[in-house]
């Protein structure tokens, strides 16, 4: 019987790995004075954290694609000025579960709509990088404002593919419908964690769901749970 029931895992980081609200938050509302805009409503912050932030410009702040992307820009350079690790919290137990499933040889890429390069930092910053055998994230600039959470997870497998690894049976950790509609292209099961950003509904299509990291393990590594 294999350790795993998936060939590979597939990480979202915005909500899966890394809690990183205490940078994102107030870097918006700094945009969100550059633009004349009104002070976002607390209680919706949340829904900026895992789509592309383009898409959420214009569909939370009402802006045209022309200033959205004048927004991003802005908001990009703001985080380059913070350093894309600063203000990121990684979530308990989490790096553990990423521990051993790269110990128990099972290949992990990310899958995130993210900037590659702040993916990447964040993954340095906290050891966590070597542990992946690919990383996948948008693209810089302008070609990637607009990048999908299908077109990361294509890029994933074909990453990971390049790399020699089993993309046969993959499984994606996520907290938002867009993870599950994403991995859905693909045929791909989701793992749904409620410590993320989504609302509950979001993963009702999901094949799974997790309230913590240990949780998480047990489906990711059954054998080490029995």
């Amino acid at each position: 019987m294999p350790l795993s029931p998936f060939s590979c895992v597939l990480w979202d980081v915005d909500g899966a790995i890394a809690d990183a609200t205490p940078g994102i938050f107030p870097r918006l509302r700094e945009v969100f004075v550059q633009f004349g805009l009104p002070e976002p409503d607390q209680a919706i912050l949340h829904r900026w954290v895992g789509p592309p932030m383009y898409e959420s410009f214009q569909e939370l702040a009402g802006l045209s694609p022309e200033k959205a992307s004048e927004a991003l820009t802005a908001y990009r350079a703001l985080a380059a000025r913070d350093g894309y690790a600063a203000s990121v919290d990684v979530y308990p137990g989490v790096p553990d579960v990423i521990r051993a499933v790269a110990a128990a040889g099972i290949p992990q890429s990310t899958a995130s709509t993210k900037p590659e390069n702040q993916v990447r930092a964040i993954l340095e910053h906290n050891e966590l990088l070597d542990l992946f055998t690919a990383v996948s994230g948008a693209r810089a600039g302008e070609i990637g404002r607009s990048d999908s959470k299908k077109e990361v997870i294509g890029w994933a497998l074909e990453r990971l593919a390049a790399a020699g690894a089993d993309i046969s049976r993959p499984v994606l950790i996520g907290d938002r419908h867009h993870d599950v509609e994403g991995a859905a292209e693909f045929g791909i099961p989701v793992i749904f964690d409620e410590w993320g950003f989504g609302d509950p509904s979001e993963g009702d299509a999901a094949a799974y769901r997790v309230a913590d990291a240990s949780s998480l393990r047990a489906i990711l590594l059954p054998e080490q749970a029995s």
